[in-house]
C-alpha cells in the first residue's frame, strides 16, 4: 500500500469515528439557540432585521455630486474629477454620456465595469465620491437661518435644525416633516400620507426630540424632505400685571389662568382679578367671544382653573377703571407692536 493510500484510508477511518460528535455538536447548538428563543431572546434572524433596519442608508447620486473614477487596468481612463450634470449624466473618455442618478456608488462601479469590457479585458473599477451636493433639503418657518441645505451623508432632525441656526424664540412646539414617498414613509407615531397619496407628512414634538424624551423621534433626514417649524400660539395678558406681554406655547397646546399669571409677574396691587376677561377667537362666527372668569376665586380655591388657548386674550381690569373693554380689545390687537413676546417651556 502506497504512502497515498494509507493517508486516504486514515481519513476516512477519522470521519467515521468523529462524524457523530459533529452531528452532536451541531444538534446542541441548534437547541441552544432555541432555547435562547423560548427565553424571551431575538432570534437571529430578528437580530439581522433590526441590524439591517438600523444601518444608514445608502447614498444613491445625483446632480451636482463630485466623483473621482479610476479604472486600474488603464490609467488614462481614469478621471480625477467629474460632477454629475443637472440632467444627471457623467462625460466619461470613450464611452461620452453615461445616466448615473439613482445608482449607488456600488451599481455604479458594476455598471462602468461592463460598459468599459467593450474596451478594457475585465475592467476593476473604483468610484470615490468627493462631494455631496444632490440631497437637497428645505428648512423653513420658525429658525434663525431659514433654506435649503445640502446633506452631506446621514444627518438626523434635530442635526439640520442646528445647521439652520436652531429654532426662534417664537417656534412652536411641533415640526412637521413632509416627505416624498419613494423615500419611504417617515417613522415617527402619527404618521400619514397627505391627500395627494404623494408626501408621507409627520409631526414630531420638538421638546421630546431635543429633551432625548423619545430618541426614535429624531428621524433621519432624507432628501427633499420640508422642515416646517411653524409659530407658536401666543397668549396675551394685558392689563394690571407686572409685566404684560405675549407668552409663546412652545411646548405645548395650552396653559392656564394661574401659569401665565405668574409668567406676567402676577396682579399688580390695583388690580381687580375678579372683573377679568377672556378674549376667545370664535372659530365659527369668527368674532372674539368675552368671558367671564373671577380669578379671586380661582386663587381662593373656590372655582376651578381655566385653561388659555393660542391666541387667548387675559384683560386684567383696575380696580374701580372706568376704561371700556372695546378700547382693551383694541389695544390688545396691537400689542404684537408693542408688547415683549416670551416663551413659555414646559
Amino acid at each position: 500500500m502506497t504512502r497515498r493510500d494509507c493517508f486516504l484510508v486514515g481519513a476516512v477511518i477519522l470521519c467515521v469515528l468523529f462524524a457523530p460528535s459533529f452531528s452532536q455538536l451541531a444538534a446542541q447548538t441548534i437547541a441552544e439557540a432555541g432555547a435562547l428563543e423560548v427565553a424571551g431572546h431575538a432570534p437571529l434572524g430578528d437580530v439581522f432585521a433590526e441590524t439591517n433596519e438600523l444601518a444608514a442608508p445608502v447614498y444613491t447620486l445625483g446632480p451636482g455630486d463630485e466623483l473621482r473614477i479610476r479604472i486600474l487596468e488603464t490609467q488614462d481612463l481614469s478621471v480625477e474629477s467629474t460632477r454629475v450634470s443637472t440632467e444627471g449624466y457623467l462625460s466619461l473618455p470613450l464611452l461620452g454620456r453615461v445616466p448615473v442618478e439613482g445608482f449607488t456608488v456600488a451599481e455604479l462601479e458594476e455598471n462602468l465595469a461592463h460598459r468599459y469590457s467593450s474596451y478594457v479585458l475585465d475592467p476593476h473599477i473604483t468610484v470615490e465620491m468627493l462631494g455631496f451636493r444632490s440631497q437637497p433639503v428645505s428648512v423653513i418657518g420658525a429658525v434663525r437661518q431659514p433654506g435649503v441645505y445640502q446633506i452631506d451623508g446621514v444627518k438626523t432632525l434635530v442635526e439640520v435644525l442646528s445647521m439652520a441656526g436652531g429654532i426662534l424664540q417664537d417656534a412652536g412646539y411641533t415640526v412637521r416633516v413632509t416627505r416624498r414617498l419613494e423615500w419611504g414613509r417617515i417613522p415617527a407615531s402619527g404618521e400619514r400620507i397627505d391627500p395627494t397619496g404623494r408626501f408621507s407628512v409627520a409631526d414630531v414634538r420638538l421638546a421630546a426630540v431635543t429633551a432625548g424624551e423619545s430618541p426614535r423621534e429624531n428621524i433621519v433626514v432624507k432628501p427633499q424632505d420640508v422642515i416646517s417649524v411653524p409659530r407658536g400660539e401666543t397668549v396675551y395678558v394685558i392689563g394690571s400685571v407686572a409685566k404684560s406681554g405675549g407668552f409663546v406655547l412652545s411646548e405645548r397646546e395650552n396653559i392656564s389662568v394661574l401659569e401665565v399669571l405668574a409668567l406676567a409677574g402676577g396682579l399688580s396691587k390695583l388690580a381687580a382679578p375678579k372683573n377679568a376677561r377672556i378674549l376667545r377667537h370664535s372659530e365659527m362666527t369668527g368674532d372674539r367671544q368675552e368671558l367671564a372668569v373671577n380669578i379671586k376665586q380661582i386663587l381662593q380655591g373656590d372655582s376651578p382653573e381655566v385653561s388659555l388657548k393660542g391666541n387667548d386674550i387675559l384683560f386684567i381690569p383696575e380696580a374701580g377703571s372706568k376704561v371700556a373693554l372695546n378700547k382693551a380689545v383694541d389695544t390688545a390687537l396691537r400689542i404684537g407692536t408693542g408688547l415683549m413676546i416670551w416663551r413659555v417651556g414646559r
